[in-house]
């Protein structure tokens, strides 16, 4: 679903009582090739001061200065609203239950996921490429909102823009990460035909389906693929150097 907000064209998914989310695009900001135009990531080889502009058209658009992550991959979350959260932790997910807290993960290419319970008493966004995704990170981002809000339920999340399952080709070494800890996750790699030890590989399906294996009921699919829509997306894939988008999430401010 695309939309315009505060001036920025983004794409949300379904409408969520008392939930805020949406990913940027490439467009609405400042910049010049290979980063043009809204490029939202300090470490992409952008002028800082045209970073710094895009963050303020983006801090228009929502209720609250932005938690910012410095991305590794990984699977740790971290709790945007303890008392000593850095700027900007090396984790790859946040939550909050404190309406009006704004979460934000970095992609080109990787998944960004959100994800709410049916009241809008908790939320989580996670960055989830597959070293992420299968290290854990969405069932982490879970547990860590499970943790916050016990008593929610009718868990929900969105699986927005990220490398497609028609160009994702990958190796012998991710087939393993994800088969070796559940075998039937091998309907979501397919053979390269005349190529050995390559497949191609569905992220967003393989999210989906841990997704639903830790409970969440209704998972959405964006079903845009960051590397075949060029005018629309950044892609590290495509372009080795370029720009990083963004995930905006918040529970409606009280």
């Amino acid at each position: 679903m695309e939309r315009v907000i505060a001036s920025l064209p983004v794409v949300t998914g379904p409408e969520w009582a008392g939930v805020n989310y949406f990913c940027t695009t490439r467009a609405g900001g400042v910049g010049v090739a290979p980063h043009d135009t809204l490029n939202l990531g300090r470490r992409a080889g952008d002028d800082p001061d045209t970073v710094a502009e895009n963050r303020r058209r983006v801090r228009a658009a929502v209720p609250a200065d932005p938690l910012w992550l410095r991305q590794v991959h990984g699977s740790e979350v971290v709790d945007a609203d303890a008392q000593d959260v850095p700027d900007e932790p090396a984790v790859d997910a946040s939550v909050t239950a404190q309406p009006g807290r704004v979460l934000a993960v970095m992609v080109a290419d990787c998944l960004p996921v959100v994800i709410a319970d049916a009241d809008g008493q908790v939320l989580g966004a996670a960055h989830a490429g597959w070293r992420g995704l299968s290290g854990g990170v969405l069932e982490h981002t879970l547990a860590a909102m499970r943790a916050k809000a016990p008593a929610a339920t009718g868990w929900r999340a969105w699986v927005g823009p990220g490398i497609g399952s028609q160009v994702f080709e990958v190796g012998q070494d991710v087939l393993d990460a994800f088969t070796q800890d559940d075998p039937a996750t091998a309907r979501y790699f397919t053979p390269r035909a005349g190529l050995s030890g390559k497949w191609l590989a569905d992220l967003a399906g393989l999210a989906d389906f841990r997704l639903r294996r830790a409970g969440v009921q209704e998972v959405a699919l964006s079903g845009m693929c960051t590397v075949s829509e060029s005018e629309r997306f950044f892609s590290y894939r495509r372009d080795g150097e370029t720009g990083r988008m963004a995930l905006l999430a918040w529970l409606d401010p009280v």
